[in-house]
């Protein structure tokens, strides 16, 4: 009857899959919770203990509230579509779809050994063909719509069609491209159609349009902002560079006020929402309008301080702004170009982050003051990103700091136009209280004076107006991948036109191979079938394009946030044929009720699928406009790095060289590679180390190897000065007293097979260092060896244990065992050696109590996700109860069903053995009961002159008179007063009794 763990799990694991457990109904009389966890892409790393953190909270909450009476949907899937399955497909030819197939059955492998509650039956993958179609339909309702700005709604493209026939679209208030030109009925009556929908495209939801995007060249394809680290590529650390494409985008910018008010609609934490704030950026202010001097060109800024336009010095432009080419003078043509080019090859973030540097280029034009009409020089510089605002900065230095340090730098003028302050150390940034001077007209007012004054004379001078922006662009959509969904599109004369639902999904075609084509086209280009027959609605071979009847595909495919935007309402209904969702399901279910993941989705996914939410809605399709209702971020779990320290030649001091630099690298070359333990490393770096003193560092023949390796043209040796370099180890290589197996490593890393490895007492100690867990830092942790050496229950409530969900912290495989210890106790609670020992007789009160203030705290805790707390409460739980030799059933049935969401595999396994039939899944939550933590007995502390000498229980309910008898007719009582008559007696009944002698 021994804890046999690894028994018990696969026993229960396989009755949850062939009993259908955690199956969810569409249809029930309890009321509905779905709980759902951020989609996983399954990686061929496959699992750390790091990434079941928020599975395992998001399932112990699923339980729960089954147990608490709710019809629970808890579903899992896979964001199967990306970027490192092309690459390994890159890389060995193998088709994505092989290599996704095979993660995924890793991931389920090792999800269903943690003995996760997820409905197994509503599984949905982004790259099977059945799930894309609804996201291609998807795309073509975005196509197929438009945004009435009026009504704030999405609205069907055909209305929009209808409003253009009868009355132009001088009174349309729609979200469109900025340079549409007014119209009436009978000009749009007399458009070609082809005219016609090259106007329409310029108001739909998602649009052809050439943007600025991130280009990688060794990966062939665009990246999103969050896919670039440090200016390189993310995956494979290539270089970046920005580079104008005609893309596919999403008019998200259309809902970026509903997006920005809707968050007080939803639970939650105020960061992430701050987060998103920030992203969407709103800010008030004014467009106002700069002509070019000496041309017809003009331009136009945005400015949240209009009230400070007669301190404007100079104009600044975006490097990729299209007027730079037109307006650059002759004479600073190839400085401009050059200034081009290298911010060509920064990432937007990186340009956003850099706060330092300054730099920028004069243009050599001159813009025209919108007030006093004189010449303000303009320039170039990368602190201005062309897709944000109008991608140019009228640059008033006194009243802004990056622009007085660009002046500073430059050396041009700042015009103090605030009174009273200071500017000649830096900017004056106040708003309130700010009294503007030498402006003309905004001479003497105060800072929201004047700035609705120059607002309403820049609209009576034709020459800006009031306008609210947003920070939040419109989302590039397009992406030069193979493995990501196809666009239900085709070209008629370059016009996009959308392939009907009945003929979709449009499936992925084979190719030779997964690069971009030779002329560099997207890998869709590779495709020998990749034209559309419009007569028999099917995918034919590309030498068959007729442009009649039979057209060219789109070459790009869709990002990878399009499949994990709108997945939580597939889950509701993931096997209708004919609907992305049924009415009934999306109605039953609506949205979701507890939504589980990392932070760093805040600003992308969140707000894509947010903004297709509120869409989708609008058009009718859903009934809820937010996605998800409660959403909690959980931390990171960190791994504990390890380290091993090579020795390399920093620099070297001699009477005479050749070449320092090359002479110098070429030595390193040759020096023999040195690998030191931590605690010798850094006393091998130090400083200045003389020959004389190497001896005594070195080992000789180390020392000798270096020597012989020297040049005879380097002579007189007088110094040497050494660097250590950290390099990370596989933490499976270091045992639990952080030595480094030296054979097991130079396997690992043949490279250091012929390495000296410098020890201490014989001993290679590594170094450590608590960070990110990740596979690139060696540093991860098998689940699976913890479920086999330990079980997937301890896994689950170690994980739980470790600190609060949302918070950061290291894991330490080495503290598991005092989980693992708890869990060991929890089953000889139920048991009397070899026999389950659990009887009918009644609890004792105190074995009541122990239970009924665990229940209390337990499910306080579960409500307030505190998952750690309930581990302690737990443990204190069972050593009361160990201590109380309780074994009733009824405190240890209710027990098992307490810690059931936690550890439920043990739980089901001992509920079992209590004589119960059906799953502990469906057993009712224990009540909790105060009257089981009512005192009824006080412990007195019985004092003689105010000195306590024993303690003795009584009834709360006693009388002062009955507690004085009591007290007194006790033997010790009789022994303090030794015959003597007390001349007081104090009581305070339920605190304290003194007796006065």
């Amino acid at each position: 009857m021994r804890y046999d763990f690894n028994k018990i799990e696969e026993k229960w694991q396989k009755y949850w899959a062939e009993n259908q457990t955690f199956q969810a109904s569409n249809s029930s009389d309890k009321p509905k919770y779905y709980v759902l966890d951020m989609f996983p892409y399954p990686s061929g790393a496959g699992l750390h203990v790091g990434h079941p953190l928020g599975y395992i909270a998001s399932d112990i909450y699923a339980r729960f509230k089954r147990h608490k009476g709710f019809n629970v949907l808890h579903p899992q899937g896979y964001d199967s579509f990306g970027l490192p399955a092309e690459q390994y497909a890159i890389q060995t030819g193998q088709h994505p779809a092989l290599t996704t197939e095979k993660n995924i059955n890793r991931y389920r492998e090792q999800l269903d050994k943690i003995g996760f509650s997820f409905d197994w039956s509503r599984e949905v993958r982004t790259s099977n063909p059945e799930y894309y179609k609804w996201t291609q339909w998807i795309f073509i309702q975005l196509f197929e719509s438009w945004y009435d700005q009026e009504a704030e709604k999405s609205r069907p493209i055909s209305e929009l069609i209808e409003l253009f026939a009868a009355e132009g679209n001088s009174r349309v208030n729609a979200a469109c491209d900025d340079d549409i030109e007014e119209f009436s009925a009978s000009d749009w009556n007399g458009f070609s159609e082809e005219e016609k929908q090259r106007i329409l495209l310029k108001y739909r939801l998602t649009y052809l349009a050439e943007t600025e995007v991130n280009w990688c060249p060794q990966l062939g394809t665009v990246l999103a902002n969050d896919e670039i680290v440090n200016g390189v590529s993310e995956r494979g650390g290539y270089p970046v560079i920005r580079k104008k494409m005609t893309q596919w985008s999403m008019r998200i910018s259309a809902f970026a006020e509903r997006l920005l008010q809707d968050l007080n609609k939803i639970d939650w934490t105020e960061s992430l929402k701050e987060s998103q704030r920030n992203w969407i950026g709103k800010s008030v202010g004014a467009q106002v309008e700069f002509k070019i001097m000496n041309t017809e060109e003009k331009f136009e800024v945005f400015t949240t301080r209009p009230d400070t336009i007669f301190g404007v010095t100079f104009m600044t432009l975006a490097p990729e702004h299209d007027l730079v080419k037109k307006i650059t003078s002759e004479e600073q043509k190839a400085e401009v170009e050059a200034y081009i080019e290298a911010t060509a090859k920064r990432s937007e973030r990186d340009r956003m982050a850099d706060v330092k540097t300054i730099s920028g280029v004069f243009t050599g034009a001159y813009a025209e003051h919108p007030f006093t009409k004189e010449p303000v020089p303009i320039w170039i510089g990368d602190y201005v990103l062309a897709g944000y605002g109008t991608g140019a900065v009228m640059a008033v230095p006194c009243g802004d700091q990056r622009d007085y340090d660009f002046a500073k730098h430059f050396d041009l003028p700042i015009h103090n136009i605030f009174e009273n302050a200071d500017i000649s150390e830096e900017a004056h940034a106040g708003k309130e209280g700010t009294v503007i001077a030498n402006s003309d007209f905004l001479s003497g007012l105060e800072y929201k004076e004047a700035l609705n004054k120059v607002i309403l004379e820049l609209e009576k001078t034709g020459q800006g107006y009031g306008k609210t922006n947003y920070r939040l662009r419109d989302a590039v959509f397009s992406r030069q991948r193979y493995w990501g969904e196809p666009f239900p599109v085709y070209y008629v004369n370059g016009m996009p036109q959308m392939i009907e639902l009945e003929h979709l999904p449009l499936r992925l075609p084979e190719v030779e191979k997964y690069l971009p084509t030779e002329t560099g086209e997207p890998p869709l280009g590779n495709a020998t079938d990749w034209a559309w027959d419009t007569e028999n609605h099917e995918v034919v071979s590309n030498d068959k394009i007729d442009h009649q009847t039979i057209f060219p595909l789109e070459l790009n495919t869709m990002p990878g946030w399009a499949g994990s935007s709108w997945y939580l309402f597939r889950y509701m209904d993931p096997h209708n044929d004919g609907e992305f969702v049924s009415e009934e399901a999306q109605k039953y279910w609506e949205n979701v009720d507890l939504y589980i993941g990392g932070s760093e989705h805040a600003t992308g996914h969140l707000l894509y699928s947010r903004f297709w939410t509120k869409f989708l809605h609008d058009r009718g399709y859903l009934t809820v406009e937010e996605p998800f209702k409660k959403l909690i971020n959980q931390g990171m779990i960190l791994g504990t790095s390890a380290f091993v320290y090579k020795l390399t030649l920093a620099w070297i001091s001699t009477e005479r060289h050749d070449g320092n630099i090359e002479y110098l690298n070429d030595i390193s070359q040759r020096f023999p590679k040195i690998l030191c333990s931590k605690n010798l490393a850094e006393n091998y770096s130090r400083e200045n180390v003389g020959l004389n003193d190497l001896n005594s560092i070195y080992d000789l023949p180390v020392l000798n190897l270096f020597i012989e390796s020297l040049d005879t043209d380097l002579i007189n040796i007088d110094q040497l000065s050494f660097n250590h370099y950290p390099i990370h180890a596989d933490v499976s290589l270091v045992n639990s007293s952080d030595e480094l197996d030296i054979e097991g490593f130079k396997k690992w890393r043949p490279e250091f097979q012929d390495a000296k490895f410098l020890t201490e007492d014989g001993k290679y100690v590594v170094g450590r260092e608590v960070e990110k867990m990740s596979k690139s830092k060696y540093n991860v942790v098998n689940p699976d060896d913890i479920c086999e050496d330990y079980g997937a229950d301890t896994l689950r409530m170690y994980e739980m244990f470790l600190g609060p969900l949302e918070q950061a912290k290291p894991w330490n495989t080495a503290g598991i065992t005092g989980v693992h210890n708890f869990l060991k106790k929890l089953w000889k609670l139920y048991h009397n050696g070899d026999e389950f020992s659990v009887s009918d007789e009644k609890a004792s009160a105190d074995s009541l109590k122990t239970l009924h203030k665990t229940i209390k705290k337990v499910t306080e805790d579960i409500e307030n996700f505190s998952f750690n707390t309930s581990v302690s409460t737990f443990m204190i739980c069972v050593n009361e109860l160990t201590a109380q030799k309780c074994s009733s059933r009824e405190v240890l049935e209710p027990l098992a069903i307490l810690i059931a969401p936690y550890a439920p595999h043990i739980a089901e396994e001992l509920y079992s053995k209590l004589g119960n039939t059906e799953s502990v899944v469906f057993a009712e939550y224990p009540v909790f009961d105060e009257k089981f933590l009512v005192e009824s007995k006080k412990n007195y502390p019985v004092s003689f002159n105010g000195k306590m000498r024993f303690t003795m229980e009584l009834p709360l309910d006693m009388s002062k008179d009955e507690i004085e008898k009591a007290i007194l007719d006790d033997e010790r009582t009789k022994n303090q007063l030794e015959g003597s008559t007390p001349k007081k007696v104090i009581v305070v009944p339920g605190k304290i009794v003194n007796i006065v002698v």
